[in-house]
C-alpha cells in the first residue's frame, strides 16, 4: 500500500514533464485559461469571505484555542473552496482534456479511443467525456455536502479536516482518472470499480493532487498536468485491470 502511494505520488512531477512535450502542447493553454479564470475567482471569494466564514465555525467558548483550530479550519475552507471551483473547472475544459489525455496515451503506445479517429469520433469522445464528469461530479457533491456539514460542529470540524484532506485526495484522483478512462467508453462506475483495485496508486496520485490546489502559479497548472499524470497512470498501472469484454477484472 505505501509502495503503491508513492509511485502513485510521483506521476505528479511526471504530469509536468509530459505537458511540455511538443506535440501535447496545443492541448496545454485552453485548460490553463479556466483554470486561472477560475482560481482567481476561488481566491478572491477566500478573500472576501473567509474571515466571517471562521468566526461562524469557531464558538466563542473555543477562543482559547484559536492558535490549533483556525489554521486548521483555514486548512479545510481553502481545501474545499479550490476543490469546488476545480471540479468545475475539469467540467468545463473536460473536452479539451480529453484530446489531451487521447494523445499522450498514444505517444506512450496506447490504444486509440474506441471511438476512433475523426471529427464525429472527437466530437463523441468530448461528450463522454462531459457525460462521466457529470455523473463524477454528482458522484463528489452527494457524499460532499453531509461531509461539510460536520464543519458545524465544535470539535469534531477538527476530525473532520483530515477526513475532507482524504476524501478530497481520493475523489480528485478518481476525477482526472475518469478522462483517459472516459476515451475508452468507460463509464465512471467501471472507473471506481477498477479505481478499487488499486487504492494506494489512485491516493498517491489525489494525495499530490490535493497538494497543487495549495500551491500558488503551480495551481494553475494542475488541470492539463493532472490529467497527463492519471492518463499515464491509466496507461502504466491500470490499464491492464479492464477484462478485454470491457468490464473491471474482480
Amino acid at each position: 500500500m505505501i509502495g503503491d502511494f508513492i509511485i502513485g505520488f510521483t506521476y505528479i512531477p511526471r504530469g509536468f514533464a509530459y505537458i511540455m512535450l511538443p506535440g501535447l502542447r496545443r492541448y496545454v493553454a485552453l485548460p490553463i485559461l479556466i483554470n486561472v479564470v477560475l482560481f482567481l475567482s476561488a481566491f478572491v471569494l477566500l478573500l472576501e469571505r473567509l474571515g466571517s466564514w471562521l468566526d461562524g465555525l469557531l464558538p466563542h467558548s473555543l477562543s482559547w484555542l484559536s492558535w490549533l483550530i483556525l489554521p486548521l479550519l483555514f486548512l479545510a475552507l481553502s481545501l474545499g473552496v479550490f476543490y469546488t471551483f476545480g471540479l468545475v473547472a475539469n467540467l468545463i475544459a473536460s473536452p479539451f482534456n480529453a484530446l489531451l489525455a487521447e494523445n499522450l496515451e498514444l505517444q506512450m503506445g496506447g490504444r486509440p479511443p474506441s471511438a476512433g479517429a475523426g471529427f464525429k469520433a472527437t466530437l463523441r469522445s468530448a461528450l463522454i467525456g462531459i457525460a462521466t464528469q457529470l455523473a463524477a461530479l454528482a458522484y463528489q457533491l452527494i457524499r460532499l455536502v453531509p461531509l461539510l456539514v460536520l464543519f458545524l460542529v465544535p470539535i469534531v470540524n477538527i476530525a473532520a479536516t483530515s477526513i475532507l484532506i482524504l476524501f478530497s485526495a481520493w475523489m480528485l484522483a478518481i476525477g482526472y482518472l475518469s478522462t483517459p478512462m472516459g476515451n475508452h467508453d468507460m463509464s465512471f462506475r467501471e472507473v471506481r470499480a477498477i479505481c478499487a483495485q488499486r487504492k494506494g496508486l489512485v491516493l498517491g496520485l489525489g494525495t499530490g493532487l490535493v497538494l497543487l490546489t495549495w500551491i500558488p502559479l503551480l495551481n494553475l497548472l494542475v488541470l492539463p498536468a493532472g490529467t497527463a499524470a492519471a492518463t499515464a497512470l491509466w496507461h502504466e498501472k491500470l490499464a491492464h485491470l479492464r477484462h478485454p469484454s470491457g468490464h473491471s477484472r474482480p
